[in-house]
């Protein structure tokens, strides 16, 4: 499982012209998924993601985790997370999970993810979706599950 964590002064995505998802203060989340993902694995991903110290305190130390600034997430899928480029210029996805047990895994994220924020909004699951966002600092950490 891999999160690429923005932190943002907004974000939104929307979806056939209409705004779906939209935040302030917060973590914007682009979520991919791979076969060999379990719910143990999302259940550790969500608590790091949501406990990371990546907002500034008043000393402007990267101190606060979300709920120390209020903040929201928006948590987008991206099954391109797991493109492999290594053999010519097309991208092989065959690392991500089906569909089916991806989409399953992207909603129980989203559930997990809302025991520790109150403010979770989303993208829709294999939809074409148009993302826009400040991106805050920049401030962009990869967490990938090998690395827990």
């Amino acid at each position: 499982m891999i999160f690429v964590i923005q932190r943002v002064t907004e974000a939104k995505v929307t979806i056939g012209g209409e705004v779906r998802g939209e935040i302030g203060k917060g973590h914007m989340v682009l979520i991919g998924v791979a076969d060999t993902d379990t719910k143990e694995i999302a259940d550790k991903m969500v608590r790091k993601m949501c406990n990371l110290r990546i907002f500034e305190d008043e000393n402007g130390k990267t101190n606060l985790s979300l709920a120390d600034v209020g903040g929201s997430l928006l948590l987008i899928s991206q099954f391109t997370l797991y493109a492999d480029c290594r053999k010519g210029n097309r991208p092989s996805f065959t690392g991500a999970g089906a569909p089916d047990m991806a989409s399953d895994m992207y909603e129980y994220i989203i559930e997990q993810a809302k025991t520790y924020c109150p403010n979770v909004q989303r993208g829709e699951f294999g939809a074409d979706m148009k993302v826009s966002l400040t991106n805050d600092g920049p401030f962009t950490i990869v967490l990938n599950s090998k690395d827990l």
